[in-house]
């Protein structure tokens, strides 16, 4: 029951990172809202998460595990209705941050209890079970955001979490036994408020570079150096702080972590930004409605989840490293048979390279997952799930705006090389086109222009497929973790 109460929050919080998606052209219509006033709705929540994720191993020692938990659990949900029953566009910006402050802790918790609560043989199968909720979560969040915005509407994107919310609730506070609070310094504030100064500016540079033409903004320039000049702060006052830091120093001192979460924000990047490249590329250049596209990018989610189960039972049976190299080689795969993408696809086409893909994330994502907390000691796990779900993020939303400015930008020179074309003395355009004429001309730039689009695409899974590639040499960093079973008290005790 703890497992089942851990696995329905970590689904709520991750499903809200993307379900709402698709439901935003809903939303600017209710709440009389712009196009770039709209897209708050997003960033609000994914800057509030991000800053509030660090907090969560210090609150954990405050507050308990529990009481942690069930604020988290409750805040959210209540956030969610709020979320719900807004009617202008301020109310819901500021209903999406509570969302974000108090998602924050949900998916670290959520690792982080459910290491504590195994022990280390059945460590992969908790890993596997609790990745479920965080990869599949995303993936079908605009699936079940475009069914729930058609059937009834936008609303019901964020109240379908309140019986969710309701059931986690009441098995956190039911069949979680209560932490004792560790004793620890009072929040180190400037520590705290650099790095939080330093993530919001940067996640704020990644949501708004695009729309802004990056550093041809002046907005983007001050966010750029904000980051730069806080994170720098925080780097100086971790280094002299000692004991009084913010940032818990130990966690540097395990090579598997360090490697693990390295590992994770490579992953987020690389990895993450195909699931955002399909959806508009499925949209713009096929002409696939929100429910088709839905529907052939969901299967990518099934194939993640046969993957987890399989590794979580592997586990312990096959060598790590091994098992991480068979993921990546078959995520490598199904980004080459994407290279080849054109403008005629059939829908088997798109759904057996995500099934093949999701498959691949599977198999790196429960191993890296055991891995990087195999040699942690339990009272840093809470800080280290929260360093690791903070990585992965960041990772995540680097990956897709570096993706999304490329195909931008390559759509712009394949349309400027193609057109160059198109002259003319070109026998092989004057033979087929009547250049004289407007409307066949338009006709022409907007094939030009899909082709362009296309070829983009495919430059970046390109790209997505030589970095894939390129990160595998990294797994001989990795330390192979020891087989035996540690004691019990050591594996409970954050729960006694």
């Amino acid at each position: 029951m703890i497992t089942v109460s851990l696995m329905l929050a970590t689904l709520m919080q991750t499903l809200d990172s993307t379900i709402a998606n698709v439901a935003l052209p809903h939303m600017q219509g209710t709440l009389s809202a712009s196009q770039d006033e709209i897209t708050w709705v997003l960033t609000s929540y994914i800057v509030a998460a991000a800053i509030a994720t660090p907090l969560t191993g210090w609150l954990s020692d405050r507050l308990g595990v529990k009481r942690l938990l069930a604020l988290a659990i409750g805040g959210f949900t209540v956030a969610s209705a709020l979320c719900g029953m807004s009617e202008t566009l301020v109310q819901i910006i500021g209903s999406r941050l509570l969302q974000g402050i108090f998602g924050a802790s949900l998916v670290p918790l959520s690792q982080s209890i459910l290491l504590d609560i195994n022990p280390r043989e059945k460590q992969g199968q908790a890993m596997a079970v609790w990745g479920m909720g965080v990869m599949v979560g995303p993936i079908l969040g605009p699936t079940l955001g475009g069914w729930l915005t058609d059937s009834y509407n936008w609303r019901w994107v964020f109240f379908i979490n309140l019986p969710v919310g309701a059931f986690a609730l009441f098995g956190v506070l039911t069949y979680l036994p209560g932490a004792k609070r560790v004793a620890r310094n009072m929040l180190d504030f400037f520590g705290f408020a650099t790095l939080s100064i330093a993530i919001g500016a940067f996640q704020a540079l990644l949501d708004r570079g695009e729309q802004l033409d990056w550093f041809s903004s002046l907005e983007i320039q001050i966010e750029a150096l904000v980051a730069a000049t806080s994170f720098a702060f925080f780097v100086v006052h971790t280094m002299t702080a000692g004991k009084r830091s913010f940032f818990r120093a130990e966690l540097l001192r395990d090579r598997n972590f360090v490697t693990g979460t390295c590992f994770i924000f490579v992953v987020g990047a690389v990895l993450y930004a195909t699931r955002a490249l399909l959806p508009p590329m499925l949209q713009s250049l096929m002409g696939y409605p929100v429910a088709t596209t839905g529907l052939v990018t969901a299967p990518s989610g099934l194939g993640t989840m046969i993957a987890m189960l399989l590794a979580g039972r592997l586990l312990g049976k096959i060598e790590t490293r091994l098992m991480l190299l068979m993921g990546f080689l078959i995520s490598a795969y199904a980004l080459f048979e994407m290279m080849g993408y054109t403008i005629v696809l059939s829908q088997a086409d798109i759904v057996w390279p995500g099934v093949i893909q999701g498959f691949g994330l599977g198999l790196i994502f429960v191993p890296l997952s055991t891995v990087t907390f195999s040699s942690l000691s339990t009272e840093l796990r809470a800080d280290g799930t929260a360093i690791y779900s903070l990585m992965r993020n960041l990772g995540s939303s680097l990956g897709i705006s570096v993706i999304q400015t490329m195909v931008t930008r390559n759509t712009q020179i394949s349309h400027a090389s193609l057109a160059s074309y198109v002259t003319p003395y070109n026998e092989a355009i004057t033979s087929q086109v009547d250049t004289s004429s407007r409307m066949a001309m338009a006709s022409l730039d907007q094939l030009i222009g899909q082709q362009a689009s296309m070829i983009a695409y495919d430059d970046a899974f390109k790209l997505m497929f030589i970095a894939t590639l390129v990160v595998v040499p990294l797994l001989a960093v990795i330390k192979r973790p020891k087989q035996h079973a540690p004691d019990a008290e050591a594996v409970h005790v954050a729960m006694d």
